[in-house]
C-alpha cells in the first residue's frame, strides 16, 4: 500500500487509524502497531502459510471447537504504556464467541498462532511472545516452516513469560486431541 491511498499518516496512529489503514490496502496487507506505538506492515501470506492455518482450523472444528471460537486472522489489542496495540495473529482461539468489532480484548482468549514467514520471523520469535505473555494470554504457538513445520508450544508462567511446554511436528501435533493441548 502507497501512503497516498491512506492519505497523510497521523503523528500517532490509533487502533482507528490501523483499521482504516488495513481497510483501504488492496494488497493483502496487514497492520499491526506495538504498545509502544511502533507501526509493522506485514505481507501478503502465502499458500503454505494458508494450508498451515487450514489445517490448524480444520483440527479445532472437528475436535468440536465452534467456528465462532476459532478465529483466522483477528484483530486482538495488546494494552500497553503508550495506550493499546493492535495486533492480528494468524490463528486465535477463544473460550467463548466473540463479539462483532474490528480489536478484540484479550479476555477470554485460549490461544495465538504465529506462523513463521522470513519477514516475520523476528517479530513471531522475540517481540509478540513478550507482548502476548504481558498481555496475559495463556498459550503461544509458534509455527516454524521447516519441514517438520515444528510446533513450539508455549505457556504462560506465574511470572508473565512463556515457557516451552513441548517442541512438536505440526502432523504429529495434527494426529492429538487439541483438549491435551488447550485443556477441556
Amino acid at each position: 500500500m502507497r501512503v497516498e491511498v491512506y492519505g497523510r499518516l497521523p503523528a500517532v496512529i490509533t487502533l482507528d487509524d490501523l483499521a482504516a489503514m488495513n481497510d483501504a490496502d488492496q494488497h493483502g496487507h496487514r497492520f499491526e502497531l506495538s504498545p509502544e506505538g511502533a507501526l509493522s506492515v506485514m505481507p501478503l501470506a502465502d499458500s503454505e502459510h494458508a494450508v498451515i492455518a487450514s489445517k490448524l482450523i480444520t483440527w479445532l472444528v472437528l475436535a468440536g471447537w465452534s467456528a465462532d471460537h476459532v478465529l483466522q486472522a483477528a484483530g486482538i489489542r495488546i494494552p500497553g504504556p503508550d495506550g493499546s496495540g493492535g495486533r492480528i495473529p494468524d490463528l486465535t482461539v477463544w473460550a467463548g464467541p466473540r463479539p462483532s468489532g474490528v480489536w478484540q480484548p484479550v479476555a477470554g482468549l485460549v490461544l495465538v498462532v504465529e506462523i513463521v514467514t522470513p519477514s516475520s520471523a523476528a517479530t513471531d520469535r522475540m517481540i509478540k511472545p513478550r507482548e502476548y505473555a504481558q498481555a496475559g494470554i495463556p498459550r503461544y504457538w509458534l509455527i516454524d516452516r521447516d519441514v517438520a513445520q515444528t510446533v513450539t508450544l508455549h505457556l504462560l508462567g506465574a511470572d508473565r513469560t512463556y515457557q516451552v511446554a513441548a517442541k512438536v511436528p505440526l502432523a504429529w501435533l495434527l494426529q492429538t486431541a487439541p483438549a491435551d493441548h488447550l485443556g477441556g
